[in-house]
């Protein structure tokens, strides 16, 4: 059974073009210094939501036309054993479904994907390949699964987008002309600020002003034209 550590019950934001619901997966295999979730990576066998309960909740929802979309997003969804049997389960609703990960299980990425039990696949890009160690708290353990799922996304079988959260500690102008050249001509790609909080992991961390965040924008874009800032404000 999947283990469901929260529930967002409805967002306008986390699926493009779509009303929905936001289910968050307990346990991860990374540990991003900047991680906003970290009390979903460690997960309890069961999960903290009766998944019972939640289908119910959704296939009420979807018969009064009140969602039309699920983002399954974590901790790493990938990592749940019975993740194909859900998404059959909300993909047999009528859902769209959006799939967060962090692209260290290419070959369950794709399964889902010939399945066609995925619509929309947002994958994270900590950093550039020479820093994603660091970056992501795996000593080098994923990189060559992280190179292989995005390839895969970039032959577009299916919509996607990837992003980075920028930390000043950990990115830089080399950072992301290194991620140009390896993710270029990207269907979509975002920046999103650091935001402190009391979850996350490494304490002292900073985000970058707007303004340099654009400049970053600016840099990368003659490899992505697709880049945009997400969250953010430039005056």
């Amino acid at each position: 059974m999947i283990c469901l550590q929260g529930i967002q019950k409805l967002t306008l934001l986390d699926y493009p073009g779509r009303v929905a619901c936001t289910l968050f997966t307990g346990g991860c295999n990374f540990r991003c210094p900047f991680c906003q979730n970290s009390a979903l990576l460690p997960c309890h066998k069961k999960g903290d939501l009766d998944t019972a309960e939640v289908l119910a909740f959704l296939e009420q929802r979807r018969k009064k036309g009140l969602l039309d979309g699920v983002c399954i997003t974590g901790g790493e969804p990938l990592l749940q054993e019975d993740i194909a049997d859900f998404l059959k389960e909300l993909k047999q609703m009528g859902y769209a479904v959006k799939l967060d990960t962090n692209g260290s299980f290419p070959d369950r990425l794709q399964a889902l994907i010939e399945a066609g039990l995925v619509d929309y696949v947002a994958m994270d890009i900590k950093n550039s390949p020479e820093r994603y160690a660091e970056t992501s708290g795996t000593t080098g353990l994923y990189h060559d699964a992280v190179m292989r799922s995005v390839e895969l996304l970039k032959q577009g079988l299916v919509p996607y987008e990837f992003r980075t959260t920028v930390v000043k500690e950990f990115h830089d102008a080399e950072s992301f002309q290194q991620i140009a050249k390896w993710i270029s001509g990207a269907e979509a790609y975002y920046l999103q600020s650091f935001v402190d909080s009391d979850e996350v992991l490494e304490k002292g961390l900073h985000a970058y002003e707007p303004e340099e965040l654009e400049a970053f924008r600016q840099m990368i874009l003659p490899e992505i034209p697709s880049a945009k800032l997400r969250g953010v404000e430039v005056s």
